[in-house]
């Protein structure tokens, strides 16, 4: 990754729409470059297998001790990491990780902005979470842990936003996104 690139995390509980904002940002944004995660978790019913770079636990267990990935942790049983980053020349980088993954990477990058995506209600997380064909373990697992997640994102946070209208999500990160640019492109000329 280049010195002069950004690095921007989308964090929150599951289910409150990282990957749909990601996915926006991405496809309207082209100096925008999202990392793929990895994960030992087996891909839901809607998922096409492009969402993660989906691996057993020992070839996850493997990148590990060969110093693969920017940031990793045990989340609900499955491993999820993010391998460290090689962002295309005059792009930005996008992570869509968990909490604990944002805590390592706001120690090792104080200057990541931190977008922390809040549900609107904890109901509608829930009918998120199930529309996304979860089974109810998986849910309850989510939900129970929700409230910790929104915690620890509050402290490492840059800006909260609640998604409770993509458009109006979209909007707001694309202008702080916009605003950042800006401010560095005077030192880049």
């Amino acid at each position: 990754m280049l010195a002069d690139a950004f690095t921007f995390v989308l964090i929150g509980p599951g289910g409150v729409g990282k990957g749909t904002v990601a996915k926006q940002l991405i496809e309207r944004d082209t100096s925008l470059w999202l990392s793929r995660s990895w994960t030992t978790r087996t891909p839901r019913p809607i998922e096409t297998g492009k969402e993660y770079h989906f691996v057993s636990r020992a070839e996850f267990e493997d990148a590990i001790v060969r110093g693969v990935f920017l940031e990793w942790a045990e989340f609900h049983g499955n491993l999820y990491g993010t391998p460290k980053p090689v962002a295309p020349e005059g792009c930005d980088v996008l992570l869509e990780i968990e909490v604990q993954g944002a805590q390592q990477v706001r120690a090792g990058d104080p200057d990541a902005i931190i977008f922390l995506l809040s549900p609107p209600s904890l109901e509608e997380l829930e009918s998120r979470l199930r529309g996304r064909g979860d089974d109810e373990d998986h849910v309850q697992r989510r939900l129970t842990s929700s409230a910790h997640e929104l915690s620890v994102g509050r402290d490492i946070a840059t800006v909260e936003l609640v998604n409770d209208d993509l458009e109006d999500v979209i909007r707001q990160i694309t202008a702080i996104i916009e605003e950042l640019r800006l401010e560095r492109s005077p030192r880049e000329h």
